[in-house]
């Protein structure tokens, strides 16, 4: 059986309805419920993991929750079984704040109980911080893929700091509050010119606009159309980025030193084994921007990880490792066994890369060293003055 291109990726769920309900049906809240109860049985079949905080089940006047967190909770834990063999944990990162544990609702405590004492739940503790942004933060850097639907400020803060950092925002339609608030914003938003490919980007031949479409709910749509089209899109969406810094003149002594290299061993490893995008700005890719510093530097800032190769010394690698780090991005400095570093790198740990024995021994050093550094904290790492 083929592997999920979800298989390990972390999907975030987030969105609200709208405490009126003029704005958001009882049946269109419903549909929405029924949306999110079958995509997160999806999901959990594809070997995919949540991003999912804890917190109180609030209510509007007709007594439906406001929030979708305890459904989606409640739906993985009658859905276990489904999950396929291997896929890896922790299933759920749970963000909570110092008074979650006393706010899980009653219907509920079964469920966290039973999940938060076994190794499917990574529990993200925000208790330190007063301010829902910081606990939004904490979601952001765990999540691989947004998925959004009613909300509103919250839903934007949650948009634009996936998009920052390089992730898909995946915005529904669903009539959950006013037209120009949270997820309905960012979906019309994305209609727009060619601003869905700021949202996700896709492979294959269909674009992020006609995906976009694709995705769209009116009421006559069913359920089951509704979670097939988003499955699909799911399915395709480009996977995350390595941004490439390397040597590239073909005429340079070290070139095809460095070109085996990354063929032999960095491309096996990181494509065929970790599941990122090679991304490497050499001039013979299309633009998406007008100068080519412009894509450099809009596309390193917006990648998951960085491969900063430094043999053959070109300043242009010592300048984008320099942003690449500056940006807190995890970042490996690479360089062939015998090259010189400038007297401020010996301090970064770096693979030294040989040109001798076999690709396997080589791919496995390179394993060793990324499961060494991948998680390695930034340089100087964002403190606010107030927490």
């Amino acid at each position: 059986m083929v592997r999920s291109s979800l298989f390990g990726r972390r999907i975030h769920i987030t969105g609200s309805i709208a405490a009126n309900a003029s704005a958001a049906t009882t049946e269109e809240v419903a549909r929405a419920r029924d949306v999110v109860e079958v995509l997160v049985k999806d999901l959990l079949r594809k070997g995919a993991s949540f991003v999912i905080p804890v917190d109180a089940e609030k209510t509007r006047s007709d007594g439906l929750p406001i929030c979708f967190d305890w459904l989606i909770w409640d739906t993985i834990q009658k859905n276990l079984h489904t999950r396929p063999e291997g896929a890896p944990n922790p299933l759920v990162v749970a963000v909570k704040h110092h008074k979650n544990e006393d706010q899980i609702p009653d219907q509920f405590a079964g469920v966290w109980g039973a999940l938060r004492s076994s190794a499917l739940v990574q529990i993200e503790s925000a208790a330190h911080w007063n301010m829902n942004s910081k606990r939004m933060e904490a979601q952001a850097r765990h999540g691989d893929i947004l998925i959004a639907l009613g909300g509103g400020e919250g839903v934007l803060f949650l948009a634009n700091l996936y998009h920052d950092a390089g992730k898909p925002v995946i915005p529904l339609n669903l009539k959950l509050g006013p037209a120009n608030t949270g997820a309905l914003r960012v979906f019309e938003y994305g209609l727009t010119g060619s601003n869905a490919q700021r949202l996700f980007q896709t492979e294959g031949g269909t674009s992020a606009h006609s995906w976009l479409n694709r995705i769209e709910m009116p009421a006559q749509k069913t359920v089951t159309d509704s979670v097939r089209d988003l499955s699909d899109l799911l399915e395709v969406l480009a996977p995350p980025k390595a941004f490439v810094v390397r040597l590239l003149n073909p005429t340079h002594a070290d070139y095809n030193d460095v070109q085996e290299f990354f063929d032999t061993v960095v491309q096996p490893v990181m494509e065929g084994e970790l599941g990122y995008k090679l991304t490497v700005v050499d001039g013979n890719q299309a633009y998406d921007h007008a100068r080519i510093d412009q894509e450099i530097f809009t596309k390193l800032h917006r990648s998951r990880v960085v491969l900063a190769d430094i043999t053959g010394l070109r300043p242009n690698c010592f300048l984008e490792l320099g942003y690449a780090l500056g940006r807190g991005l995890p970042t490996m400095v690479l360089a062939r066994a015998g090259t010189e570093h400038p007297f401020d790198i010996y301090s970064l740990s770096g693979h030294h890369w040989k040109t001798t024995g076999s690709a396997e021994d080589r791919r496995r050093e390179f394993r060793t060293h990324w499961n060494a550094i991948k998680s390695r904290p930034p340089l100087v790492p964002t403190e606010p003055l107030i927490p």
